[in-house]
């Protein structure tokens, strides 16, 4: 009995190592299972004749994949389809670039988390209420068009220019607070109904922008090109873009 007890004791450290081994091979493979994630993508080719838009499903292991969409979207076009077009530049929001709309609700992808209920299929849309270029791409030479008009700068009499420094008091400054923080990526613009034919939200919030700018001369110039029927007045507080803005800016304090 006593040799039998101190062959136990013996082999008890190696028992317990390898039910330590064994644990750690089961955390191993359940780390490793694969948490397949399926993405439903607009597609659209121009240079197909005939060719209609559909959406075409992509299935992702999400454990060999980045948490934001903008990841996964990386991973389709480098891995599975090299013809997927996007646009995509700094991945820190500042760009604007990568705004899409995701299951009705636009956005910048690259700082959306992927919606990990794996049962769910992630829809992606180009921008809405814009011709698409192609796939994921839009058309966005009418925002520009439309931020272009308000002549979006600092606007001095010349005749003072380099005579003195262009101040500002702190409260000045504090008032474009909100406003000058839009980096122009249309996700509001595209989310309002009345959008298409009336100018954008974003475009009013910038010329608010500048018209309350203390160094600014031309307040009465800013005024008189807002006084017409297809600006400011049809801007009815549906509220859509504040909802949808990535900068979570109130664009109603440009328009009250």
């Amino acid at each position: 009995t006593a040799a039998s007890d101190s062959m136990a004791l013996r082999r008890a450290p190696a028992l317990l190592g390898f039910q330590v081994q064994a644990c750690q091979g089961a955390q191993t493979a359940a780390a490793v299972a694969p948490h397949l994630k399926k993405f439903a993508i607009y597609r659209w080719d121009p240079d197909k004749p005939g060719d209609k838009p559909q959406m075409q499903t992509y299935e992702i292991d999400l454990n060999k994949c980045g948490s934001m969409v903008l990841d996964a979207l990386i991973k389709i076009k480098n891995d599975m389809d090299a013809m997927l077009t996007f646009q995509r530049s700094c991945q820190e929001s500042i760009c604007g670039s990568c705004a899409m709309n995701i299951n009705g609700v636009n956005m910048l992808v690259c700082t959306r988390r992927i919606d990990y209920n794996l049962s769910k299929v992630s829809k992606i849309y180009p921008l809405p209420h814009m011709y698409v270029i192609k796939d994921l791409v839009p058309d966005l030479n009418n925002s520009y068009a439309q931020y272009k008009s308000i002549q979006p700068c600092l606007r001095k009499d010349e005749s003072q220019e380099g005579k003195e420094q262009y101040l500002q008091y702190i409260e000045d400054r504090e008032k474009l607070d909100g406003l000058y923080e839009c980096i122009v990526c249309a996700c509001g613009s595209t989310s309002c109904p009345s959008y298409w034919q009336n100018g954008g939200s974003g475009v009013l919030m910038q010329a608010y922008r500048w018209m309350i700018d203390s160094r600014d001369d031309f307040t009465e110039e800013w005024l008189a090109q807002l006084q017409n029927p297809f600006s400011l007045y049809r801007s009815h507080t549906i509220m859509s873009c504040t909802r949808t803005c990535p900068k979570g800016l109130n664009f109603r304090k440009s328009n009250s």
